[in-house]
């Protein structure tokens, strides 16, 4: 919104300071700026709502220290993060922007089930919130939403490299360079659509969905849709599933998906500039380079919320927070042609998810076998399993964090592994 208006005045009225806006990089950090004083200046009013509200958790003995103590502390927090991500990117991103709109979709309707799911438990009492298949539901819609829109939708194209070089002049797609500046690159001028994504470390790293049904003739590319559809489905599903199961301590989710957050900025950063991408060897993707906003907006109001978050939780996020996380995370990745780097990039989520798994395939397995269920982790998930073997919450926390950031870094630089 603030774009536009500043843009009318810097071409109407050539008003010296106006014309900032044009640069990502500014509007990025106000979106950070904005989103960080909308969650820690408004945050303490809108727990003091909720605490009157009565909008507190309900807390199941499962044993563990310092469990109990969390009863009756304000949830449904999510709704801070939501508008701390949903303002300042409607403020300060280009709201034309096929990907910003996919994006504040994504993040309206994940948090609209969450809130659902929280509502039911907190005010209806039902400890079991909303019915897991209608979550799914949810998912599923919004994952064909999405991959409906990126594979059909003229705007959603990319430019791969060639051989050839291209005179190009650019106002604002080279680094916010000069309106002037002439440069040679080997992108061609003409974008197409693709179902390409990028695969870590191999040097040739892109691979196109649709050579999964080449069986189908020589025309199968005009089938695309249908293997890339599902895959959007399953990677938001699993994802944002993901996020929801890692939400069990005092600010781990928050602060691991600031963590990812960030390093999806800077894929997206490199993904949508010409002169990284081509320094990179990666697909130029045109226009993503807006999505920058969005993502600076979430990692301000992941790390805005850590701060009533943290240990001890003043509030907590609910499934309104954590299954819009988990789900921005994985549009967000799907969009920048960045997904086969999520198990890599949200390790915490996949071990969180993958522990629950083996511990929930193990027992049937063996109750089946020796007619008892067995255990791998003493409690899943994961930081269940910990918390039992005596680390104190804050620990594990630290400690998840501290993985969380090799991982993300780890995942940057895989970019040149290749």
């Amino acid at each position: 919104m603030l774009y536009y208006i500043f843009e009318f005045l810097d071409q109407n009225f050539d008003i010296p300071g106006t014309g900032v806006f044009q640069y990502i990089s500014f509007r990025a950090g106000m979106a950070i700026i904005f989103s960080l004083f909308i969650t820690m200046i408004s945050g303490r009013r809108i727990i003091s709502y909720l605490q009157k509200m009565q909008v507190g958790e309900t807390v199941r003995d499962l044993g563990l220290e310092g469990q109990m103590k969390k009863e009756g502390t304000p949830t449904m927090g999510g709704l801070i993060i939501i508008a701390a991500i949903v303002i300042p990117t409607i403020l300060f991103a280009r709201l034309n922007n096929i990907y910003i709109i996919l994006m504040l979709v994504s993040t309206l309707w994940l948090g609209v089930i969450g809130f659902v799911d929280d509502y039911i438990k907190v005010f209806k009492k039902e400890k079991r919130g909303l019915h897991g298949k209608f979550k799914i539901l949810g998912q599923i819609t919004l994952g064909i939403i999405v991959g409906t829109t990126l594979y059909f939708h003229e705007g959603v194209v990319i430019r791969e490299k060639t051989t050839a070089q291209f005179e190009f002049v650019s106002p604002s797609e080279i680094l916010e360079l000069d309106a002037q500046t002439t440069r040679t690159t080997p992108f061609p001028m003409e974008s197409v659509k693709s179902t390409k994504t990028t695969i870590p470390f191999f040097k040739d790293n892109e691979f196109d969905y649709t050579v999964l049904i080449s069986w189908m003739g020589k025309e199968y590319k005009k089938w695309g849709f249908i293997i890339f559809i599902p895959i959007v489905i399953l990677i938001i599903t699993a994802v944002s599933n993901g996020a929801n199961i890692t939400d069990g301590l005092d600010g781990l989710a928050t602060g691991t998906s600031a963590i990812i957050g960030a390093t999806l900025g800077i894929l997206a950063y490199v993904s949508g500039n010409m002169l990284f991408a081509d320094y990179l060897n990666i697909m130029y993707i045109p226009q993503t380079g807006e999505l920058v906003i969005f993502i600076a907006a979430f990692v301000g109001a992941c790390i805005g919320f850590l701060w009533y978050n943290s240990y001890p939780a003043q509030v907590f996020m609910g499934d309104t927070g954590s299954l819009s996380l988990g789900g921005i995370i994985a549009v967000f990745a799907i969009v920048i042609r960045k997904e086969l780097l999520i198990p890599i990039l949200c390790g915490v989520f996949f071990m969180e998810s993958l522990s629950v798994i083996i511990q929930v395939v193990w027992f049937k397995i063996t109750r089946r076998r020796f007619g008892e269920g067995r255990r791998v982790f003493r409690m899943a998930p994961l930081h269940h399993h910990y918390q039992l073997k005596g680390f104190h919450e804050a620990k594990i926390v630290q400690r998840f964090f501290i993985v969380g950031i090799m991982l993300a870094v780890f995942s940057v630089i895989t970019l040149k592994l290749r």
